[in-house]
């Protein structure tokens, strides 16, 4: 696998922890004790595949709003880890400030999982991450994003999008949402992650339904506004999923060891700002 032998950077897993960070009561899902990712076990997984950073995502499963397990992470890591973490539709600008600088560097807005009338009022709070420059990390699915991209373009905030945007391979490439994501690209301050295709695909592994989905975000948005991601530790899959067949699958969806380089290093090196002085 030539891929293992190249730098990386996972854009986004979570961690679990509730042995030392316990769920709450009001938490929507309880993960299962095979879907628990400790931060331990996250830095043991990176190590055998030669990643050196990655972006940890607050779980809305789980933890909710509370990201002590994400940023007790982040702060041990000495730089390996930044995080995008879960807030209050209203988190002020001081609360912002103080996460920044303790290695966040989004806010994670989950309309799939909570719906587009939740994230009405969010226009204030894309003010401050625009301030701020900080990401607002967006997941939607089919055709969410046409009712709340005018709002994310408007507000002139940069954009993250989760799992190629999660649209149906069935509605064809030009289902609204996902003409929406691909029309984002030309703002200049939207990214797509490359990941999550198990919540999207109706096949299974490799999923070949998303290849016209992938191959039409990098036309749109070139490996400059591309970064790979695992999804790790795979909450609620709906079949097994492992890590080294991901890799395996990106190597070859970019066969181009040159676009590789750029998508899993480069552009979120430079766009979440790592910095290679992490442990391997």
């Amino acid at each position: 696998m030539n891929i293992a032998r190249e730098p990386g950077i996972d854009c986004h897993v979570h961690v679990l922890d509730p042995a030392r960070f316990p769920y709450g009561d009001d938490t929507w899902y309880r993960p299962l004790p095979a879907e628990t990712g400790t931060p331990a076990q996250l830095g043991h997984l990176l190590d055998a595949y030669g990643v050196r950073h990655a972006l940890l995502v607050g779980p809305n499963s789980g933890y909710g709003l509370d990201n002590r397990c994400l940023l007790d992470t982040v702060a041990r890591s000495q730089g390996r880890y930044k995080g995008v973490v879960v807030l209050d539709n209203d988190a002020g600008r001081d609360e912002l400030q103080r996460l920044q600088a303790a290695g966040v560097v989004g806010v994670a807005f989950n309309v799939a999982l909570l719906g587009v009338d939740f994230y009405r009022d969010i226009a204030p709070l894309l003010d401050r991450l625009r301030e701020l420059g900080m990401w607002a990390q967006v997941q939607v699915e089919n055709d969410q994003l046409v009712e709340i991209a005018p709002m994310l373009r408007d507000s002139g905030a940069s954009l993250l999008f989760d799992h190629c945007g999660r649209p149906d391979p069935r509605a064809g490439l030009g289902q609204p949402g996902f003409a929406a994501l691909l029309a984002l690209a030309h703002t200049g301050r939207a990214c797509v992650k490359l990941s999550g295709y198990a919540k999207f695909s109706a096949t299974p592994f490799p999923h070949p339904d998303v290849v016209p989905y992938v191959h039409a975000l990098r036309d749109a948005y070139t490996p400059r506004g591309l970064v790979w991601a695992s999804d790790w530790p795979f909450l609620r899959a709906p079949a097994r999923i492992d890590y080294g067949p991901l890799i395996e699958m990106f190597e070859q969806l970019f066969p181009d060891p040159e676009a590789r380089r750029t998508v899993r290093w480069e552009t979120p090196q430079r766009l979440f700002g790592f910095t290679d002085t992490s442990p391997r």
